[in-house]
């Protein structure tokens, strides 16, 4: 029935081979480990052979984005737990184009609406409802490390145009946004990058809540970001 012929016993690898076998497969493992695995991944390349095929940029790459998701969402966390974490909140300023101070390092500015210093609040109130673009500039100074976030609030459909800026150095940074009473883990992002000097363009809520943007601080000398924004939203704070 069977007509498979048994190997014989001189034909089977002896336990010498099989183990020279093994570790041979052991070594090539180990040495794909440490020159591809490890720096494609983690970003870390001890023998250097990983930063000549180009393996140990994407590390870093991989490597920085996860710390920034990390740290975004540890934000959001204290956020819900405090309420506001460093608040601060921007009142509308009069027509005399003053200066706030918000919370921290950051300083804003608002312009308001066209009405005449010797106008009634009736008229101003009435301005107001007419014109409900707004505009802020704010200015934040980071230390090496340090990260912040600004959010305005924003109803489903506004829309914002920005513009930021960092000086002295590139930032990591990762647009999102969180609806009201957000589930655990909630996460909607407008973009993000890494070692970014600039950004413009024009955000859109997708939904009712707060919008806005996360930097952090790679470099390693104080940095500069300059926010500026004009558009259809409410309140608008400093939460980390």
């Amino acid at each position: 029935m069977y007509n498979t012929n048994r190997p014989n016993r001189a034909d089977l690898p002896t336990t010498r081979q099989l183990l020279r076998s093994t570790g041979l497969a052991a070594l090539i493992a180990a040495a794909l480990l440490i020159t591809a695995i490890l720096p494609a991944e983690f970003g870390i390349d001890p023998t250097g052979i990983g930063r000549t095929l180009g393996l140990t940029q994407m590390g870093d790459i991989k490597t920085s984005l996860a710390k920034e998701a990390q740290a975004s969402d540890a934000s959001h966390a204290s956020a819900a737990q405090a309420q506001q974490i460093a608040a601060a909140p921007i009142a509308p300023a009069v027509p005399d184009h003053g200066h706030d101070h918000g919370a921290g390092s950051g300083h804003t500015h608002e312009a308001t609406s066209s009405v005449p210093p010797g106008a009634d609040t009736q008229s101003q109130a009435a301005a107001a409802i007419a014109d409900p673009m707004r505009e802020h500039t704010v200015t934040i100074s980071l230390k090496p490390g340090q990260a912040a976030e600004i959010k305005l609030s924003m109803d489903k459909g506004a829309t914002v145009r920005y513009e930021w800026s960092a000086e002295g150095g590139g930032v990591n940074y990762d647009t999102h946004g969180d609806p009201v009473n957000a589930p655990k883990n909630f996460y909607h992002g407008y973009g993000k990058g890494r070692n970014e000097t600039a950004q413009t363009g024009t955000l859109q809520a997708a939904f009712d809540g707060k919008h806005g943007w996360f930097w952090r601080n790679r470099s390693g000398r104080d940095v500069t970001v300059t926010l500026k924004t004009e558009g259809d939203y409410g309140q608008i704070e400093r939460v980390l």
